[in-house]
């Protein structure tokens, strides 16, 4: 701004300025080097067309649009900003082990809706489990029919996985966890881990489980982490 007006221009001016200028302070989103921006915005244009392809070969059922992942915790802390007073630096006990722990997590961005698992580890075989605990507890079927966005890990695109009826997986494009609403519970979910030391994984796996119990009630939170401007609504 002082280049433009030849002379120095105080911070705070500066910052009164930008803001009237509709400019926010804001942290850069991070995307993949790998990640192609031109395949993305095809994704956000045809997954209303992919959903309505499913209706229309299902014209007497409900069509539902969730997302799908999975998230590592563990004994290897989760350390947070925390609160402290100027000159005294806070000190968070941790002991550096690596076992974990998987949330996998479900979310009906539009209504806030969610499921959660917590399963020892991510494979064909454990994935097929949770598609088949997740249409149990969703009422999918040939009354109901339920797309679920998720990525291109391994254990999701294989040729074994075992889905259930009523169960239609949409993938991502490569290298896109931006575009993965389950990407925003997990700063929610780490509200019970973050800063704290635990002695087991089932000590770890009972405050997870009391924090996605606290989650599952608030439907709001959820909503507002999840639903991205661009996420189809019903009807399309």
């Amino acid at each position: 701004m002082g280049a433009q007006i030849g002379h120095t221009v105080h911070p705070q001016r500066g910052w009164e300025y930008l803001k009237k200028v509709g400019f926010s302070l804001q942290i850069p989103r991070p995307r993949h080097h790998k990640a192609d921006p031109e395949q993305q915005e095809a994704f956000k244009r045809k997954l209303p067309e992919q959903i309505q392809q499913i209706q229309h070969t299902y014209p007497h059922t409900q069509v539902e649009l969730w997302a799908m992942d999975e998230h590592r915790v563990g004994l290897k802390p989760v350390i947070r900003r925390i609160w402290a007073r100027k000159g005294h630096r806070p000190v968070i006990r941790v002991q550096q082990r690596y076992e974990w722990l998987y949330v996998y997590g479900f979310v009906h961005p539009e209504s806030g809706a969610r499921q959660w698992l917590l399963l020892p580890s991510v494979n064909v075989e454990v994935f097929s489990i949770a598609l088949a605990h997740f249409a149990q507890a969703t009422g999918a079927g040939s009354d109901r029919r339920i797309a679920r966005v998720l990525d291109w890990a391994g254990w999701h695109e294989s040729s074994e996985v075992v889905v259930p009826e009523g169960i239609h997986l949409v993938f991502l494009p490569p290298y896109s966890p931006e575009l993965q609403p389950c990407e925003r519970l997990w700063p929610l979910t780490n509200e019970a881990v973050a800063n704290r030391r635990f002695e087991s994984l089932d000590e770890l796996q009972e405050a997870q489980a009391e924090r996605c119990v606290t989650l599952h009630s608030d439907a709001t939170c959820v909503r507002r982490a999840t639903l991205f401007h661009w996420w189809p609504l019903y009807p399309c």
